[in-house]
């Protein structure tokens, strides 16, 4: 039997990168799943090629309206969710002197209170369900320093899914946070950042990027039956960086 066979699932920034990674795993596996983004054009392609178990919402993750939709759409399409993968994010490249309070407050919103607004909007739909499991996407860098801003964010989604762990162990909802280290989505290895990357990879313990579908490998374990036991957790797939 496939692994999340009977599961419906949301994935927010699921049109490319590692969402779309984590939408395509948990289609193989049986999964419902509704995939989100802002990217309209690039989302309704994708979930057409997945086929009918896949729908795509447009979504504006900062917005608690649109949460309410999102969820609404899945529970008419699907039924209620019994997993989320709070995937979409940003970072920006600049010192902490070089960064505007509105940017700074831009990361946060997508990155932090996002994932907030989805665990506060999922959790009554997993209480239909009678249980289910939160997977939040948070970094390396939530768990070692790194750019302003990010660095902040994703040590923030590891301190909130301890906190929502705790809190929906009553209701059977298991919440983990998943950290990469250097994967290769298309926006790391574009020609402007290449050799950089290939170059850093040297550093790492295993010599190489990590492919997206090592993290969703990940996340399918955690969005699975087969991780029955973990909850408020920290799974890192970095390749031993953090390791050092």
């Amino acid at each position: 039997m496939a692994r999340l066979e009977g599961k419906v699932a949301i994935i927010t920034g699921a049109a490319q990168g590692m969402g779309a990674s984590h939408a395509k795993r948990f289609i193989e596996e049986g999964a419902k799943v509704v995939l989100t983004d802002l990217n309209e054009e690039k989302g309704q392609a994708f979930a057409a090629e997945l086929g009918e178990n896949a729908l795509f919402v447009k979504q504006n993750v900062t917005s608690e309206e649109d949460w309410a939709h999102v969820v609404a759409e899945a529970e008419k399409a699907f039924g209620p969710v019994t997993i989320l993968v709070n995937n979409a994010g940003i970072s920006v490249a600049k010192s902490i002197l070089q960064t505007t309070l509105e940017e700074y407050r831009r990361i946060v919103e997508i990155n932090q209170v996002s994932v907030f607004l989805g665990m506060k909007t999922v959790i009554p739909s997993m209480q239909k369900a009678g249980g289910g499991s939160i997977v939040n996407i948070s970094s390396m860098n939530g768990l070692v320093g790194g750019a302003i801003g990010y660095t902040d964010t994703k040590f923030a989604v590891r301190g909130m899914t301890k906190a929502a762990a705790l809190e929906c162990a009553n209701y059977g909802i298991r919440v983990n946070s998943v950290h990469p280290g250097v994967i290769a989505t298309p926006m790391v290895v574009q020609e402007d950042t290449k050799a950089a990357v290939e170059e850093f990879s040297k550093h790492i313990p295993l010599k190489r990027v990590a492919q997206s579908e090592e993290v969703s490998n990940m996340v399918v374990f955690l969005a699975s039956d087969e991780a029955s036991y973990s909850t408020g957790s920290e799974f890192i797939v970095d390749g031993g960086l953090t390791a050092q």
